[in-house]
C-alpha cells in the first residue's frame, strides 16, 4: 500500500488510512482513458484571451461584512475588522509550471500591492487553482497571515512556505481564527492532489465562517452527489448570511459531475442551506473545462429566475466587484 506523505491518522468514515474519499458517492478518480476520451471529443469552447477588469482598492478595515471578488475562488472577505482571503492565486497560471497550464483570462480584481492587511487565509484543498504556493509565499512575506485548511494540506504549505502558521482540521472541526471569529470545515464532494502519485492524500473542504458581522459559507469545490452534506450544513451550522458557491468548470458532465456542480445544482445548494444571499464563484478566470466562458453566469441567472427568486439573491461574482452583506436581524 502507498504511504500517505501528507497525513498520518486513524481511519474514519472518509479516510481509509491512506487516502481520503467521499463516502457513499460516485468516484472522482479519472484514468488516462477517460482523459483521452474527453480531449478527443473536441467540444472545448474557445475562450477570449483576456477580459478587461476594473480593479478595486479595498479599505484597510471594514466594520460590517463586505466581499470583493478577486477571481476564480479567490475572494477578499472583510468582516468586523478582520481581512480574510480564500484560496488566493495571483499567479498568471494555475499550474505547477510557469510555462504551461491554464492561463488567467481576467487579471486579479485587486492588485496584490493594494491588498489591505491580511489576517487569515482559508484553503479548501491542494489543487493548483486553489493552493498556489507562489502567492502564499508573497502573502507570508507581506502579511504573515494565519492559514486554515483541511488535513494534510499543512504539510504541503509548510514545505513550500517557510514559517507559515497553519491550523488544520477534519470535516466539522471548528478552528478559532481570532477574537470572535472561527471557521468550521464543511464536507465537500471533491478530491485533491499535487501529482499523479498523491491522489486524495490531502483532504478537501469548505469553510463556514462565523464572525461578529455575520456568517459566510465558502463552499470550496464540490459535486452535488446525493445532496446530503448540504442539508447537514444547514442543520448543524444554520443558514449563512452569504454563501460563496462554485458555478463553473462543469462540462462535460460525464467527466465533471462528481467533482463540480453546475449552475442549476448551485442554486439547489443555496436553497437547501437557505442562504440569505449567494455569489457564484469558480468561473471565468481559468479555462479548466469545456463550457463557454459566459455560460455559467447566464445559466445561473436562468436557474435563479426559475426558482422565483429576486435576481440579486444569487449572482455571478465579477472580478473587481464589491458585494455588501449584512447579518440577519
Amino acid at each position: 500500500m502507498a504511504r500517505n506523505r501528507y497525513y498520518q491518522g486513524p481511519p474514519s468514515d472518509h479516510f481509509d488510512g491512506t487516502r481520503f474519499f467521499n463516502p457513499g458517492q460516485p468516484p472522482t478518480d479519472r484514468g488516462l482513458r477517460d482523459l483521452i476520451r474527453w480531449r478527443l471529443a473536441g467540444e472545448t469552447a474557445r475562450w477570449p484571451r483576456s477580459v478587461p477588469v476594473t480593479k478595486a482598492r479595498p479599505a484597510a478595515r471594514v466594520a460590517g461584512l463586505r466581499v470583493t471578488m478577486v477571481g476564480h475562488a479567490t475572494l477578499l472577505i472583510q468582516a468586523a475588522g478582520i481581512n480574510i482571503l480564500t484560496d488566493p492565486i495571483w499567479s498568471p497560471r494555475a499550474s505547477p509550471f510557469r510555462f504551461a497550464g491554464p492561463q488567467r483570462v481576467t487579471e486579479p480584481g485587486i492588485a496584490f500591492d493594494d491588498l489591505p492587511p491580511i489576517d487569515v487565509v482559508l484553503l479548501s484543498h491542494c489543487h493548483y487553482d486553489h493552493c498556489d504556493v507562489a502567492t502564499l509565499r508573497r502573502l507570508q512575506a507581506a502579511h504573515a497571515p494565519l492559514m486554515a485548511m483541511p488535513l494534510g494540506n499543512d504539510t504541503i504549505v509548510r514545505a513550500a512556505v517557510p514559517g507559515a502558521r497553519c491550523v488544520t482540521g477534519d470535516w466539522w472541526d471548528r478552528l478559532t481564527l481570532g477574537e470572535g471569529i472561527a471557521t468550521t470545515l464543511t464536507p465537500a464532494y471533491h478530491w485533491a492532489n499535487r501529482w499523479p502519485s498523491d491522489v486524495r492524500m490531502a483532504l478537501w473542504s469548505g469553510h463556514h465562517l462565523a464572525t461578529p458581522a455575520g456568517t459566510i459559507w465558502f463552499v470550496g469545490d464540490t459535486g452535488y452527489g446525493d445532496g446530503t452534506i448540504f442539508g447537514e450544513v444547514r442543520a448543524r451550522l444554520g443558514a449563512p448570511d452569504l454563501a460563496l458557491i462554485p458555478i463553473g468548470a462543469y462540462a462535460p458532465r460525464w467527466f465533471m459531475a462528481a467533482q463540480h456542480v453546475d449552475p442549476a445544482e448551485a442554486v439547489r445548494i443555496c436553497a437547501t442551506v437557505e442562504a440569505r444571499r449567494a455569489l457564484g464563484i469558480h468561473w471565468g478566470t481559468f479555462q479548466l473545462t469545456d463550457e463557454p466562458r459566459e455560460e455559467p453566469a447566464a445559466a445561473l441567472a436562468e436557474a435563479v429566475a426559475a426558482q422565483g427568486w429576486a435576481a440579486d439573491r444569487f449572482v455571478a461574482a465579477v472580478p473587481g466587484s464589491v458585494y455588501e452583506a449584512s447579518a440577519r436581524p
